[in-house]
């Protein structure tokens, strides 16, 4: 099996990223949205130029997780005022966080999540919030495994749909010199 990496994404990979971000968040989402509302999502948070914007910003870590050169994963950490219920020291949003569902149990979003913590600690973050749409059970387990607690909610729209998102908080984990994904943020 050849050995998973996770880097930093650089402009170059802004169409890659385009095309995963929008297969997986349709795979995860799609069933339970309306196709406009989906679409309207897509169309203003997946395109070239929103991820091209992403990656030079240097308030964002966008952490692509590949084998093989495919990639299989991403997140992407950033500078963001939090929503009301965050009341921990120095946050830092964990934005995006999208494994392909043909990895799942195979370790990559837990190498991933130590990725994010690291970005986040050269973020100068004490802890690590993010949002999960309320539905989305699997998710908010991995979360909860992960060291997140639940402090709260906030509004989603996808399209024009205002959905309900738990926010979820962890501190921030140190780097250990024996996790080969620190290395790579």
């Amino acid at each position: 099996m050849e050995t998973l990496h996770i880097r930093r994404g650089l402009v170059s990979d802004a169409p890659a990223l385009t095309a995963f971000a929008t297969r997986t968040f349709t795979e995860a989402f799609g069933a339970d949205n309306r196709p406009e509302d989906l679409q309207a999502h897509l169309t203003a948070s997946f395109n070239v130029a929103r991820q091209t914007t992403e990656l030079i910003d240097p308030n964002v870590a966008t952490l692509l997780a590949t084998m093989d050169q495919k990639l299989l994963a991403y997140a992407q950490i950033r500078h963001q005022s939090p929503p009301p219920c965050v009341t921990q020291e120095k946050p830092v949003e964990l934005h995006r966080f999208y494994v392909d569902h043909r990895v799942h149990g195979q370790g990559v979003a837990q190498r991933l999540m130590a990725a994010a913590h690291a970005a986040a600690h050269a973020f100068q973050g004490r802890h690590l919030w993010l949002s999960v749409w309320e539905r989305n059970l699997r998710a908010i387990a991995f979360y909860r495994k992960e060291g997140f607690a639940d402090v709260g909610r906030k509004d989603f729209y996808v399209g024009k749909d205002c959905q309900s998102d738990r926010v979820l908080v962890a501190a921030v984990r140190p780097s250990r010199p024996d996790d080969a994904s620190s290395r790579h943020p």
